[in-house]
């Protein structure tokens, strides 16, 4: 018996079971026994390890109960007398909001039988067996993640008699379900973008491409309360709680709160970046071989760990990602170009001398991020699946260094209209580099251009094995083919109007 809660219950007393979020909207789920006589409780087994078994996260934690929403799970109440075939039984829902959002009251109270419930609420069904009661509790797939604390009350009517102490549950994504937003449709690749704890990152050139192996460490000890931690360090969650608490259910905000987080720039992240030497008083980016003891300094610490490069970065946010349950795989990009302006281009300017004038774009041998599989119910229809997501502190992304998610067909067919950083990752694997003359009267010359350098071998690693997996096809279309010049000029069209005006600056959605 994982957790045993001993009280008593004599004469017409209701037994209830409350669920209560620490940051989100206390759920209070309880069901009531009439005529009861002198009926006495034993306790409340959690039966963590089956649950967890059943729910995958068995491998976060046996002891403590961790469940995915969406999916039932199961307590056992035991009762020192058995029930009596007579006694009649009733299920009450009651969700009580732990942070009231308006001046109304908000409360929720679900009167339902206990053969049945609403796929997007909690509900509650009860059977019995002897001095045993079964409760199976069911969470709606848009349930918010996080901590919550589970009680036990007693009830006389209206009148609570006595409450057990709390102890603490956990909730998290699940993308083995068809309702949730991060459901994932082939469940055989999850064993690689969910469970796998070890993987390889390629970095290098794109002609001497290598691959370093990593350990994600997402289900080590303490790694999933340091996510928590990360999520409640989201300046948002201390600025606004209310509105935090709303959207504490969606991958796509969750996601972009956690590449906010894991740079630290801005809000107290996780890791300080730093390209060149000296890396004094820290940790040369090469170094580094797990996000685990990154993610124990950081939350030991309460500052950001030193230092990291976009193949850190892009790891720990896998880590967290796939903690959370999130489906989510480390991606490199060869040739990786970084537009500043926001021209689709990398501008080499040079003088009449051909000296270098100004070389404020740049490129990359390689650079990381990552992707996360979600659905975009935020955008028109067909915009879901793998999202582009970058904690590399490069350009701030609605007022934070950030980018994403950004969905891969937006990328491909070149829609920079589409939330979010569109401009900046198409630019990234899809820029032309043009070379420029300046004259001493400040014309500009177009010398030279050249539109299949940018964004080569972008690679992952297999789900079925270590070996590098080539996805560039996912991001654009053949170098020099029609069709990949057909939406370059179309994303171009977006930057510049007909006549050459500005149309619509690329930057955050």
């Amino acid at each position: 018996m994982d957790q045993l809660f001993s009280l008593s219950l004599s004469l017409s007393l209701s037994l209830s079971l409350s669920l209560f979020l620490s940051l989100s909207p206390l759920l209070l789920l309880s069901f009531s026994l009439y005529q009861i006589s002198f009926c006495f409780i034993a306790g409340v087994d959690l039966r963590s390890q089956e649950n967890n078994r059943a729910h995958r996260t068995e491998e976060i934690d046996r002891k403590r109960l961790i469940v995915r929403r969406g999916q039932a799970f199961s307590l056992t109440v035991h009762l020192f007398h058995p029930l009596q075939s007579d006694h009649q039984f009733e299920t009450y829902c009651c969700i009580l909001p732990c942070i009231s959002t308006d001046k109304t009251n908000d409360d929720i109270v679900i009167r339902q039988r206990t053969a049945g419930g609403s796929g997007d609420k909690w509900w509650l069904h009860q059977q019995s067996a002897r001095n045993e009661l079964l409760l199976t509790v069911y969470s709606p797939a848009r349930a918010a993640v996080g901590e919550y604390r589970l009680a036990v009350e007693l009830m006389s009517g209206n009148r609570l008699l006595e409450r057990t102490e709390f102890t603490k549950m956990y909730l998290l994504f699940n993308p083995w379900c068809k309702d949730d937003a991060v459901y994932f449709p082939d469940e055989r690749l999850l064993e690689e973008y969910i469970m796998n704890e070890n993987g390889r990152i390629f970095r290098g050139s794109a002609d001497y491409m290598s691959g370093m192996p990593w350990n994600f460490g997402q289900f080590e000890d303490n790694v999933m309360d340091i996510c928590f931690e990360i999520l409640d360090r989201f300046k948002p969650a201390r600025s606004d709680p209310p509105n935090y608490m709303r959207q504490r259910w969606d991958p796509v905000y969750i996601s972009r709160a956690v590449v906010a987080m894991v740079n630290a720039n801005d809000d107290g992240g996780v890791l300080v970046g730093k390209w060149q030497e000296p890396y004094t008083g820290g940790v040369q980016p090469t170094k580094w071989m797990s996000s685990v003891p990154i993610l124990e300094k950081w939350s030991k610490s309460k500052s950001g760990v030193k230092y990291g490069q976009c193949w850190v970065f892009a790891a720990v946010a896998c880590t967290v990602l796939r903690c959370l349950g999130i489906p989510t795989r480390c991606i490199t990009n060869f040739e990786s170009a970084h537009d500043t302006d926001g021209n689709l281009s990398i501008d080499r300017v040079y003088n009449i001398h051909r000296e270098n004038y100004d070389h404020a774009d740049s490129i990359w041998n390689f650079h990381c991020w990552i992707e996360s599989y979600m659905q975009r119910e935020d955008l028109p229809e067909g915009y879901g699946g793998w999202q582009v997501l970058d904690p590399t502190p490069q350009e701030r992304s609605s007022g934070m260094f950030r980018c994403g998610p950004c969905p891969l067909k937006a990328i491909k067919e070149g829609d920079l209209n589409v939330k979010f950083d569109v401009p900046f990752v198409f630019a990234e694997v899809n820029a032309d580099i043009i070379n420029w003359e300046i004259r001493p009267d400040g014309q500009r010359k177009q010398l030279s251009s050249s539109s299949a350098k940018v964004g080569r071998n972008i690679s992952t690693k297999s789900p079925y094995s270590n070996e590098r997996e080539d996805i560039t096809h996912q991001y654009k279309y053949q170098e020099g083919s029609a069709k990949e010049r057909e939406v370059y000029n179309k994303a171009g069209r977006r930057i510049s109007g007909p006549d050459g005006e500005e149309e619509s600056k690329p930057g955050a959605v």
